[in-house]
């Protein structure tokens, strides 16, 4: 198969869709990888590392064009869909749910779009999305610390004090991947924590995991605004496959918020679950709403770029190897996990909750590719 790796354009983005060795791995099972010149260099991969290895380095156009299969870490932007080919296959990040446009381009262009994001295991695990969910709350907690500083909009607050002072305190919406590592940052800077979700099981896994060394709250309204309200650094940190993020921060609340307080949405590549995020860039971070300062960084794992590649691409390989060696029908056909990381097939929206966020219908990848969908599930 013919597999193309196109340099990353979203504002500072300096992931790559493949590592050379995964691109050694494809090309000594006999498969053509072509990838664009510099794509690699922001993290830390020369053109001579991929060539190397036996692929071909070159131009966007041709990263493109020439590829079966085209593997990227962030949704592509208008000019990138263009360029897309009647029948090939894109696999990256979508976040199709608030993008109806990007939606309906991905239709017109009559190929098989896979999402990193929704790609789940029968257990509810996200493989594809969880080391980017590490990464992006770790850099959460860190950055809402960095905010707090007086020079960058905060209230000029250390977010774990110093003996004699209050630390400072963390509200977590959401304890799943990325609540749980934000956790553990703002946990060992000092911050006191409160976490909020509606999975007491997972509540109780966290309470136990820091010994009862933060608030475990179940979330509703009343908590969120009870725990919003005081303080000093709010993380949203929801996922639900697919679809729009719900709001469990209105807008009112954010007003009654104390001056220089800051939120860092995580979930703002799903829409948001605070109602004044809207989506910003790393040479562009934040804003102000009402004296509170935002930070709505779409690709935040972008900042940390040879991490996050390595992260990504440990999971992504496994099933870019997988489409190369059955082809993309059987490879829908076999896995179950990967069949669920479709988006849109030839014109049809087969994901729900990408229907339900752009009001459209669904249909079955199931049904639209026959017989043997889902035969397994590996792990």
């Amino acid at each position: 198969m013919r597999i193309g790796v196109p340099k990353e354009t979203m504002d500072r983005e300096y992931r790559v869709g493949l590592v050379p060795d995964g691109a050694a791995a494809l090309t000594s099972a006999g498969h053509e990888v072509f990838i664009e010149r510099g794509a690699g260099c922001g993290s830390g991969f020369d053109d001579a590392a991929y060539e190397a290895v036996g692929a071909r380095l070159v131009d966007a156009e041709e990263a493109w064009c020439a590829a079966e299969l085209v593997v990227k870490v962030k949704e592509p932007n208008p000019v990138e869909v263009k360029k897309l080919r009647s029948g090939q296959t894109l696999f990256t990040y979508l976040h199709l749910a608030p993008n109806p446009d990007l939606t309906r381009s991905l239709q017109e262009a009559d190929v098989c779009a896979i999402a990193y994001e929704t790609v789940q295991h029968t257990d509810g695990s996200f493989p594809v999305l969880a080391p980017m969910s590490e990464v992006a709350g770790r850099l959460a907690a860190q950055i809402g610390a960095n905010l707090l500083k007086k020079e960058s909009g905060g209230k000029g607050l250390l977010l774990g004090g110093v003996p004699g002072v209050k630390r400072g305190r963390v509200t977590i919406l959401g304890a799943g991947i990325v609540g749980i590592n934000a956790l553990r940052v703002a946990h060992a800077l000092g911050a006191e924590v409160d976490i909020l979700d509606i999975d007491l099981k997972r509540l109780t896994y966290v309470y136990d995991l820091f010994r009862g060394e933060l608030n475990t709250l179940y979330s509703n309204a009343a908590n969120v605004r009870r725990s919003v309200l005081t303080s000093d650094v709010v993380i949203g940190a929801v996922y639900i496959r697919g679809t729009k993020a719900p709001t469990l921060v209105g807008a009112e609340t954010i007003r009654q918020m104390e001056p220089g307080s800051v939120v860092v949405d995580v979930a703002v590549d799903q829409g948001g679950c605070i109602e004044t995020i809207h989506p910003t860039t790393h040479s562009d971070p934040t804003y102000l709403v009402d004296d509170v300062v935002h930070y709505g960084v779409a690709n935040m794992p972008g900042a940390v770029p040879r991490t996050s590649t390595f992260a990504l691409t440990n999971t992504t390989l496994p099933y870019v190897m997988e489409i190369a060696e059955l082809g993309i029908v059987a490879a829908l056909r076999t896995d179950l996990a990967l069949a669920r990381g479709a988006n849109v097939w030839r014109g049809e929206i087969v994901c729900e909750g990408v229907a339900l966020s752009i009001d459209a219908e669904a249909k079955s990848i199931q049904e639209l590719l026959g017989e043997g969908v889902g035969a397994s599930d590996p792990q």
